[in-house]
């Protein structure tokens, strides 16, 4: 019996997406068949679904980099049919058909168990977006920034990493300073946990090689002038979690935060993280994530909702989190 998903095609240089019927022996290799309930939308599928940036290397392509759901069939050892398991990453939606489908068959090694404390929505409220934020917390916590170590600047704080990483930080017990190019959405921002608002406009100016030093830490999925801006200003001894590139590639910047005030910048992997790794994020998350919060950052779109939310996002129209919800 065939099962729903979304397909983007290639046709005369351009992409056509489209929902479609798949037969399970559509699928890709792998030793686990997982029917999915949720899955969600994160910039890099909405980079997928419009061919603004060639992520997808491999058509037809279902998008979605990641899912939950329930294993339907296995050899894996370590899981058995029925267990609630979720992915994030690993190339799906890139290389591998991805979780905008009621079926996904992928290699058991790349499944999560479901967190006890999450239900398969709130997983995906969370999805590869706050998990990275959550690789991001990690990483100043293991650089030595502690509340105590003065404020955290969070870019692109309205986005999916951003807003995750505003309430993490700020339940940690942070200071939280919320970079936004929508300032309308000081009131959001405040409510999951900014301290206080400042406009993106203020990092993207010309950067000079260093600025009056105003944060610990950052976390950015912004990168390009921005980023420079924000190593310019991180005090002696920061650390900085680069986990973006919403502005650009480059980095124009110089080594004199580096070796002059011994600023650490960590480039953060979701995407092919051990799963060790993945295991410390969601353990930080469903201890430390408040429930409530993540339902204040969350919104719930269909399958055939998810092609015009992925092109909404790129615009800088989503706020927060989007789950698609598979399963009727």
């Amino acid at each position: 019996m065939g099962f729903k998903a979304v397909v983007i095609e290639k046709k005369d240089d351009a992409n056509v997406v489209g929902i479609k019927e798949f037969a399970v022996d559509d699928l890709m290799e792998g030793d686990t068949v997982v029917r999915i309930s949720h899955s969600s939308l994160n910039y890099k599928d909405g980079l997928a679904v419009t061919g603004s940036s060639p992520v997808v290397r491999r058509f037809p392509m279902v998008p979605g980099i990641d899912f939950v759901g329930t294993v339907e069939s296995t050899s894996a050892d370590r899981l058995a049919v029925g267990d609630a398991v979720l992915l994030n990453g690993w190339g799906t939606g890139e290389r591998h058909l991805g979780g905008w489908a009621e079926k996904s068959r992928v290699p058991g090694k790349w499944l999560t168990p479901l967190p006890p404390g999450f239900s398969p929505e709130q997983a995906m409220a969370i999805g590869t977006a706050g998990y990275t934020a959550a690789l991001c917390v990690l990483a100043l916590q293991d650089g030595g920034v502690t509340p105590e170590s003065g404020e955290v600047v969070v870019s692109g704080a309205a986005g999916g990493v951003g807003s995750v990483a505003v309430s993490l930080l700020a339940s940690l017990g942070y200071t939280v300073v919320a970079s936004t190019g929508r300032l309308e959405e000081e009131g959001y921002l405040k409510k999951i946990g900014a301290s206080r608002i400042i406009s993106r406009d203020e990092l993207a100016v010309a950067p000079r090689p260093l600025e009056k030093e105003l944060w610990a830490g950052a976390i950015d999925s912004v990168g390009s002038t921005t980023l420079a801006n924000i190593l310019a200003k991180t005090k002696y001894g920061g650390t900085v979690a680069c986990c973006g590139l919403a502005a650009g590639m480059d980095l124009p910047t110089t080594v004199a935060p580096f070796i002059l005030r011994g600023v650490t910048l960590r480039g953060i992997d979701s995407v092919m993280a051990s799963p060790a790794v993945r295991s410390r994020a969601w353990e930080l998350l469903d201890r430390t994530l408040d429930r409530k919060v993540l339902a204040e950052m969350t919104s719930v779109v269909s399958l055939e909702g998810a092609v015009k939310a992925a092109e909404d996002i790129l615009k800088g129209k989503v706020r927060g989190r989007v789950v698609v919800k598979i399963d009727d």
